[in-house]
């Protein structure tokens, strides 16, 4: 059996769910502000471009992208 790559899947996750949503990052860090997250544009883009970002992060982007995101 192949072993999965978590860090991997939880990024394609999150990169697809922007694109469908039509969300950008300046978009993603006001919608994290609102719910008391602070970001800024360089910190969003390293997180996601290179996929090590903590589950609690992951969780406040699905949040705020208001999608509920079923596990494979």
């Amino acid at each position: 059996m192949k072993e999965i790559d978590w860090n991997s899947e939880a990024t394609g996750i999150l990169k697809a769910e922007l694109v469908r949503q039509n969300i950008k990052y300046d978009e993603l860090i006001l919608r994290l502000e609102k719910i008391g997250v602070k970001e800024n544009y360089k910190g969003i883009a390293n997180k996601i471009n290179r996929g090590s970002f903590t589950f609690m992060f992951f969780m406040q982007c699905i949040k705020v992208i208001n999608k509920k995101i079923e596990i494979r």
